[in-house]
């Protein structure tokens, strides 16, 4: 099992929280295309962890709407 510390995820986002959601939503995309179901792969997390720590997603954030009259 590969050990992703937050120095390693924080150079390619803002913080390791962040970094851990925009992994999640990256594996969840992960999830709804076809995967090899060969004994060797690796679980989506990991792999989405991997592709953050080497720069390979691209992502933004977009500032969330403030409800009207709050």
């Amino acid at each position: 099992m590969q050990v992703f510390t937050p120095k390693d995820i924080t150079e390619h986002a803002t913080n390791k929280y962040l970094a851990v959601l925009v992994a999640a939503k990256y594996a969840r995309v992960l999830n709804d295309f076809p995967r090899d179901r060969a004994k060797n792969e690796k679980k989506l997390t990991t792999r989405s962890l991997e592709d953050l720590s080497h720069g390979e997603i691209e992502y933004r954030v977009v500032p969330r709407r403030r409800a009207k009259g709050a």
